[in-house]
C-alpha cells in the first residue's frame, strides 16, 4: 500500500510574516502612551477626542462636533485596509467593504453569495498565484478584491463583497481536519486582538499522508503565493480551525474525478472481498484518468483484479514503485484520483516519459553502493545548472559532490532545513525531471 511520495521538509522562517503582526508591529508604537515610547501624534488624536467628546456634552442640543478617530483604537484588523472609511465598526475587529470599482466610482452592487464548485475556487486561487498580485490591505485588484489574506479568500470564494477574518466565517460551516478538501480554508481570528496573527489560507491539498503538511494557497508578502505548510500554520497552528463554504458543490478540480469527493475510507475498503461504494468511486476516478482499457464490465462494487491492474498503471504513471505501485490505494492514491493531481495513466503501448524515469529508492543515495541511478541524478543535475560541484563525473558512485548539487537544487525549490540535506527523496527526484 502507497506512502505517499511527499512534499519535501523544510523550516519556517524565524520571525512571524503574517499579516497580522507584521500590522500589529507597524502600529504598535502608535497604540502606547508617548510616555512609554508611543507616537506623539497618536497621543494628539486620542486628546483630541477626550476634547471632542468633552465638547458635545458641553453643547448639548447644538451641533454636533465631527467624531475624531483615533489611531489604534477602531483601526482596522490584520488583513483589512488600515485606511479604510465609513461608519465606525461596533468593535476594534473591522468591517466587510463592497468590491472596488474603477477610481471615482463605486464597486459592483453585491447579490447573495452564489454557489460554486472546487474547481472554480482553486481556478481562481490560481490566477492571483500565477498573476503574482502583490500584497497590500491599501489595494485592490482589477477584479475588484482587496489584496490581502481575507480579501483573496473573498475572491477564491467569490463572496462578491470584501471580507475579512472576523466574518469568513459566517458564509461557512466548520468542518474537521480529516474533512478537509482543495477549496476549504484554515482561519485563524482574534477575537480579542485582531491585529496579533490574524489570517486565513486556502487548502489545496494535503502534502503527506500523515497529514502534518499541506498544500496553502494564501495572499501574503510579496505577492500571492502556493507553498507546502506546516499544518496548520507556521505560528499560532493550533488557533486556526477548518471551514467549508456553505455554498460549494462537490465536484472536483479540472473534472478529473467522480462527482463526489470524500476523503479516504481506510485501507479495508480496498482489495480482495471488499464490496462498498468506495470501489465503483475509485473505478470511475481511474477511468477518468486513463484507466478504461482496464475494464470490460463495471466498475462496480466489486473489488477485482480490473480494479487492482487499473490503480498500479495509475501509480507507476506517477513514478512510484515497489509498495508505493502494489495496486491498492492507499490515502496518497486516493488523494491524486480525487483531486485531479499527478499525471494520467498512459495509453496501451505508449512509451514512458520521456526524462521522468521511476524513483529508485533512498537506499540508491548513499557511499559505497555503485548504481546507475545515481549517474543519471548527477547528468540531470548537470542539465538543470546543477552541477557545479563536479570536479569530474558524475558517476555511478554517490560522492559528496552529489549531495551538494542536490542540496543546491533543493534550496532553489525554497526548501531549508531537513529538506535541503542533499539526499534525494521522492519529490526532489520527481522535480528534477520534470
Amino acid at each position: 500500500m502507497d506512502v505517499a511520495p511527499v512534499f519535501e521538509e523544510f523550516d519556517p522562517e524565524s520571525d512571524c510574516d503574517c499579516p497580522g503582526c507584521i500590522h500589529r508591529r507597524r502600529t504598535m508604537t502608535h497604540a502606547l502612551p508617548v510616555r512609554q515610547g508611543g507616537h506623539p501624534a497618536a497621543h494628539g488624536a486620542r486628546r483630541a477626542l477626550v476634547i471632542a467628546a468633552a465638547a458635545g456634552t458641553v453643547l448639548g442640543g447644538g451641533q454636533a462636533l465631527p467624531a475624531v478617530a483615533a489611531p489604534g483604537i477602531q483601526g482596522a484588523p490584520a488583513d483589512e485596509d488600515p485606511g479604510a472609511t465609513g461608519p465606525a465598526p461596533d468593535s476594534p475587529q473591522g468591517h466587510t467593504s463592497a468590491l472596488h470599482g474603477a477610481p471615482g466610482s463605486p464597486g459592483p452592487v453585491a447579490s447573495a453569495a452564489p454557489a460554486t464548485t472546487r474547481a472554480e475556487i482553486m481556478a481562481r486561487a490560481k490566477k492571483w498565484v500565477a498573476a503574482k498580485v502583490p500584497y497590500s490591505m491599501t489595494s485592490y485588484w482589477s477584479d475588484g478584491y482587496r489584496q490581502d489574506c481575507s480579501g483573496y479568500v473573498s475572491m477564491a470564494w467569490n463572496l462578491g463583497t470584501n471580507e475579512w477574518t472576523g466574518s469568513l466565517s459566517s458564509f461557512a460551516v466548520r468542518i474537521t481536519k480529516s474533512d478537509l478538501q482543495p477549496g476549504d480554508i484554515l482561519l485563524f481570528h482574534n477575537p480579542a486582538n485582531p491585529e496579533k496573527g490574524s489570517h486565513v489560507t486556502i487548502f489545496g491539498g494535503w502534502a503527506n499522508t500523515a497529514g502534518t503538511q499541506y498544500v496553502a494557497y494564501e495572499q501574503a508578502r510579496p505577492h500571492a503565493r502556493k507553498q507546502t505548510t506546516p499544518y496548520a500554520y507556521w505560528s499560532n497552528g493550533n488557533r486556526y480551525l477548518a471551514y467549508r463554504y456553505k455554498r460549494v458543490t462537490s465536484s472536483t478540480p479540472g473534472g478529473k474525478g467522480p462527482a463526489t469527493v470524500t476523503r479516504y475510507p481506510g485501507a479495508g475498503s480496498f482489495g480482495p472481498g471488499a464490496d462498498n461504494k468506495y470501489v465503483t468511486q475509485l473505478g470511475k476516478a481511474l477511468i477518468g484518468r486513463g484507466g478504461a482499457r482496464f475494464y470490460t464490465t463495471g466498475p462496480g462494487p466489486r473489488w477485482g483484479e480490473a480494479d487492482r491492474r487499473a490503480t498500479q498503471a495509475f501509480q507507476l504513471a506517477q513514478g512510484w514503485t515497489g509498495r508505493d505501485a502494489d495496486g491498492l490505494p492507499g490515502p496518497a492514491t486516493w488523494s491524486y484520483l480525487m483531486t485531479g493531481k499527478g499525471r494520467d495513466i498512459p495509453r496501451a503501448g505508449a512509451a514512458p516519459q520521456a526524462g521522468a524515469p521511476a524513483y529508485p529508492g533512498r537506499g540508491v543515495f548513499r557511499p559505497g553502493r555503485p548504481s546507475p541511478s545515481v549517474e543519471k541524478l548527477g547528468r540531470q543535475l548537470v542539465k538543470k545548472g546543477y552541477g557545479k560541484h563536479y570536479a569530474q563525473g558524475p558517476g555511478p558512485l554517490w560522492s559528496e559532490s552529489d549531495r551538494r548539487n542536490v542540496e543546491a537544487f533543493q534550496r532553489a525549490q525554497g526548501w531549508r532545513g531537513a529538506a535541503a540535506d542533499g539526499f534525494p527523496g521522492p519529490e526532489t527526484w520527481r522535480r528534477l525531471f520534470a
